[in-house]
């Protein structure tokens, strides 16, 4: 699903216009967005829990050039699903 159509599934579902959608939409990334970057855990109770971790630094070689680079450590979002969203994906 692209986000158009997740757009236009969530105006359909809540009766609201596609403009109000996408507010919605860029509204909730936004302040997930803003949450991950303090650190904060996100959870949205049926769905899911956004987190970050840490990457630990590592060394790699380029396969192609067979050169070793060095990855330095880094901070990623994670997502966690609920039980419940398992359970529907599953059903389906």
């Amino acid at each position: 699903m692209k986000k158009s159509e997740l757009l236009a599934a969530i105006a359909e579902k809540g009766g609201f216009s596609k403009k109000e959608a996408e507010v919605m939409l860029k509204l909730f990334t936004e302040t997930v967005t803003d949450a991950l970057a303090k650190g904060e855990k996100v959870s949205v109770s049926g769905f899911g829990v956004f987190n970050v971790t840490e990457r630990a630094a590592r060394d790699t070689i380029n396969p192609n050039t067979k050169k070793l680079s060095h990855i330095p450590a880094r901070k990623a979002p994670v997502f966690k699903a609920s039980k419940a969203l398992k359970e529907a994906v599953d059903k389906k």
